[in-house]
């Protein structure tokens, strides 16, 4: 029972701070916070994310390419162009390492995307992403009562990437529209975005991208929103 509570733990936090930091602040600038509380996000989002931590800045100017050419095919992961989910996941791998790499080099250095540089170098190094796979193996070993319990682990090792395919891959290919005037094919996928946190509002978010709360019809609930918005009474964010 632990090691559930474990995985759906990691899960949401990891979760959390993908849409919180990653998406709603670094790729779309969706609100403003001290350069405190964004070394504290950016902190959390490399613990919580682990072993699957994601380049903050890399996935941000990831991300606005791909609402510049949503489903075209310039766009890094699109269904509608990498038709198998081999090429679709090989395709998003090699365009955010290349971002990752031009950043690491000091190639290129976007001023409107947060950074953090010794933190930077600590998290993208092989060492630290084995020590975090290592820390969820023991805790494994520690915890888990039943050997099925063990085909989680894998998921904790890469929790970035699955949330970002379940996203990208779903949320352009199975749902509904609630607006069809926009010329991409991103859908609302509502029966699993409880999952999700609002991510798998793609066609509501695409419509309107800079929109804090991706939910637009009545029975729609952003939940990373609802998170969002307690931050916004703290102060913490403006």
């Amino acid at each position: 029972m632990l090691i559930i509570v474990f995985f759906i733990a990691h899960w949401y936090l990891s979760l959390f701070f993908q849409t919180f930091f990653l998406h709603r602040y670094s790729s779309h600038n969706m609100f403003k916070m001290s350069r405190f509380w964004e070394r504290t996000f950016f902190f959390l989002t490399f613990i919580f994310q682990g072993s699957s931590f994601l380049h903050p800045a890399a996935y941000g100017i990831m991300h606005r390419r791909h609402h510049s050419y949503a489903d075209t095919p310039n766009d890094p992961h699109s269904p509608l162009h990498l038709t198998n989910i081999i090429s679709f996941n090989w395709a998003t791998v090699v365009e955010y390492r290349k971002l990752v790499n031009a950043f690491m080099r000091g190639e290129r250095d976007d001023d409107d995307v947060p950074r953090w540089y010794q933190l930077e170098r600590i998290a993208e190094s092989p060492i630290t992403r084995t020590t975090f796979i290592l820390i969820y193996t023991l805790i494994y070993f520690k915890f888990a009562t039943e050997p099925w319990q063990y085909a989680f682990l894998p998921l904790h090792a890469m929790m970035g990437p699955i949330h970002g395919f379940i996203v990208n891959w779903f949320g352009h290919k199975s749902g509904y529209r609630n607006f069809d005037k926009i010329n991409d094919n991103s859908k609302n996928t509502l029966p699993i975005d409880f999952l999700m946190m609002g991510e798998l509002y793609q066609n509501n978010h695409h419509m309107r991208p800079n929109n804090l709360n991706f939910a637009f019809r009545w029975f729609e609930l952003d939940l990373g929103y609802l998170a969002t918005s307690v931050f916004k009474k703290l102060r913490i964010i403006s």
